[in-house]
């Protein structure tokens, strides 16, 4: 009987050791990922989770979901994320695989050759109507009279919500949805002297939420000091023009008189005296002498300033 029971204890000792064996595969298991959580903030999704450290060796991971559809209908069925397979990092983007604002399962599992570990799950169904909202970044600047916003691109999916006015007592607010993401977007034309004001808040449809108002940023707009100054030099300008130009001409036209058609002026002895029938005669070479006349530079001179 002694032997009996010896032998008795060897075969429950064998068949407690061989149990494990069969039910891994005769494959060492790993640890399993540990403290699954979701980080999600502007519609932007983030699982991370405690990785599994061997030391000398390099452990990837997977991840895999189900929708509402699944878990109701098909909960054996889990589907692959989109860039969460096999990769080295502890956590998953999973932004692109969160499609409707309903819970999601999630999970993950430790590979590391041929050997698995158990999956490990999200303590919690993740929805998409508990991401956090942020106040969108805006930059508020001025183009010549015109009020100019422009805000970050967040995604397709929101819609911004901008609020401005004119500072000054009991001035009305203004508001205007902006849906252009990254391009300027006119507001309002603004009158000169005067600051504007803007603050904008994110709005996502399709979870009904929004986000805070962001800090107002004010613009001022100067003075048309400038403008005027300017067209009163550019009025000045054209009626000096206007003056020079026509002076400039008449002066070159007696110029260009007096040096092609120059004023002959006849000498005494050419001129009728006071007895008409007393002519003075001269010598033929005189008269041509006299009959032309040559202007100096310092008579041309005066001829032009005359």
């Amino acid at each position: 009987r002694v032997l009996d029971g010896i032998w008795t204890s060897f075969i429950m000792w064998f068949f407690y050791a061989l149990i494990p064996c069969l039910f891994t595969d005769g494959v060492a298991s790993l640890p399993a990922p540990q403290n699954l959580s979701v980080n999600s903030t502007n519609m932007k999704h983030l699982l991370t989770w405690i990785p599994v450290i061997l030391p000398g060796e390099t452990v990837h991971y997977s991840v895999e979901y189900q929708g509402e559809y699944e878990s109701l209908y098909i909960s054996w069925i889990w589907i692959p994320t989109s860039w969460c397979t096999v990769i080295e990092e502890p956590k998953c983007d999973i932004t692109d695989d969160i499609t409707a604002t309903v819970p999601y399962k999630l999970r993950v599992r430790a590979t590391l050759g041929s050997q698995t570990s158990a999956w490990s799950t999200l303590k919690h169904p993740f929805n998409r109507n508990s991401t956090i909202l942020t106040p969108p970044r805006m930059e508020v600047s001025k183009d010549g009279f015109h009020l100019v916003i422009e805000l970050e691109d967040l995604g397709p999916q929101f819609e911004f919500l901008v609020a401005y006015w004119r500072r000054e007592p009991g001035a009305k607010e203004h508001t205007k949805v902006v849906r252009s993401r990254g391009v300027p977007v006119h507001l309002e034309t603004m009158d000169p002297g005067a600051t504007y004001c803007v603050k904008a808040q994110s709005l996502v449809k399709v979870i009904g939420r929004h986000s805070a108002f962001s800090q107002a940023e004010c613009v001022e707009v100067q003075e048309e000091a400038l403008p005027l100054a300017l067209a009163l030099f550019a009025f000045l300008g054209f009626m000096l023009i206007l003056v020079v130009v026509p002076f400039s001409i008449w002066k070159m036209g007696q110029l260009l008189r007096y040096s092609c058609c120059p004023v002959v002026v006849l000498p005494d002895t050419l001129k009728i005296t006071n007895s008409p029938q007393k002519l003075i005669s001269c010598r033929r070479e005189e008269v041509d002498v006299c009959a032309t006349t040559v202007l100096s530079s310092e008579e041309l001179f005066k001829a032009w300033i005359t």
